[in-house]
């Protein structure tokens, strides 16, 4: 807010003016990866009932680590969303262990998240997206197994209460599924509920990168990732990255999707491979996340959860950094002017995002189509939880910031 204060009158509404244009062009670089995303997404949590992913993860080994690293490849990529599932596998008997390999491969190892990585970052930090979302999976069982907190988990165990749920189409194949207009009907339900699930943390995420890409100095940077900008770091710099992401993401209170382009922004001005990727895994280390799970498992666990991940995401970076420098595979630590890009331009990018509103207007249609309400619990319990009343209104107060600063451009 102090960059903001101390900019010029002319300079200032010039600068909001660009801040606005830059968020709506991350956007729209990003429309068609997200609506091929939650469109693939959609039709996998139709198509492939819940009971079948709760099937097999009981017990700790490779074999339920592996599902539940599956079923959350396949599942969405919010992570308020996959905190709620996540639990409900818990409480159905999943192992601790798998259902935290679940809460991890939803939120870092989804496609949707995978492409929008690529199309702000490059095929660098996609790939490192994926291979280190492996890497905190196998951290996390590590730290579990090494730590194993026993009493806590039977009390957590003990503080959930039992709850059955089960859909009338439970039993049909996917192949039987595929067929039916009630199964596409269900796809355009659910393809709306996950903007439902993500639209104010896309809305604020993409407005505070261009706030941020556009008001925040350069130096500013400099002075919080020791180094940034310079070719090499040393080993201590790149500690005091990968420690510095997590602090910055645990303020921004940004979910996975929402601060991909903010870390496009961290990386434009000079945070390293290193820092950025711990930034990127953070999603679930932040206040948000600490709070609602201490409402569903109590403080304990929640701050135990907390630190498992913290320290799964400090050495899956470090690993991830050191590692690509080694096969030469680690990006250049150079500006990429991102924020000055046309993002509005005919290009291959306005094609897509053209052929996937048709799309989204398809999905729509299929949803008003459907006879039938059916709600998601887990949808309705985000609904209702606190902290999306506050989302929604600096989600509003966002659209209010960018409809100004498009506006503002007939007075400067």
């Amino acid at each position: 807010m102090l960059f903001l204060l101390q900019a010029q009158p002319s300079g200032f509404f010039q600068n909001w003016h660009q801040a606005a244009l830059t968020s709506l062009g991350f956007f729209w670089m990003a429309l068609w990866a997200f609506i091929l995303g939650y469109f693939v997404s959609s039709m996998i949590q139709v198509f492939v009932t819940q009971e079948r992913m709760r099937k097999s993860m009981g017990k700790t080994g490779a074999k339920s680590v592996g599902l539940g690293t599956f079923f959350g490849f396949i599942s969405s990529s919010c992570s308020f969303a996959a905190l709620s599932t996540t639990r409900s596998l818990y409480k159905k008997g999943a192992g601790f262990i798998p259902s935290m390999a679940f809460l991890l491969s939803s939120t870092n190892l989804v496609v949707e998240l995978g492409i929008v990585i690529f199309i702000f970052l490059g095929w660098q930090f996609m790939a490192a997206e994926y291979i280190g979302g492996i890497l905190l999976i196998l951290l996390m069982w590590f730290f579990v197994k090494v730590t194993y907190p026993k009493k806590l988990i039977q009390n957590t165990r003990e503080r959930l209460d039992e709850e059955k749920s089960a859909s009338e189409d439970t039993q049909k194949s996917w192949k039987e599924k595929i067929q039916s207009a009630k199964a596409w009907n269900n796809i355009g339900r659910q393809y709306l509920m996950e903007w439902n699930m993500v639209w104010k943390d896309v809305t604020i995420g993409f407005t505070i990168a261009g706030v941020v890409a556009i008001f925040v100095p350069s130096s500013f940077f400099e002075a919080l990732f020791i180094g940034a900008g310079q070719n090499g770091y040393s080993f201590l710099q790149i500690i005091e990255h990968i420690i510095i992401g997590p602090v910055v993401a645990f303020f921004t209170f940004i979910g996975s999707m929402g601060n991909i382009p903010l870390a496009a922004v961290l990386y434009e001005n000079g945070v390293s491979f290193a820092g950025v990727m711990a930034f990127i895994f953070s999603d679930l280390v932040v206040f948000p996340v600490l709070r609602i799970n201490a409402k569903y498992y109590g403080w304990k666990m929640s701050l135990y959860i907390l630190l498992t991940l913290f320290f799964s995401l400090i050495f899956a970076s470090i690993i991830l950094y050191y590692g690509f420098n080694i096969v030469g595979y680690l990006p250049q630590e150079t500006s990429q002017g991102f924020s000055n890009q046309d993002h509005f331009s005919i290009n291959y990018t306005f094609y897509l995002n053209v052929i996937f509103l048709l799309i989204t207007a398809v999905l729509i249609w299929l949803n008003f189509r459907s006879k039938k309400d059916e709600k998601s619990h887990h949808h309705e319990e985000d609904d209702k939880n606190r902290l999306e009343v506050i989302l929604k209104y600096l989600a509003f107060a966002s659209y209010l910031w960018l409809a100004g600063g498009l506006l503002v451009k007939l007075f400067i």
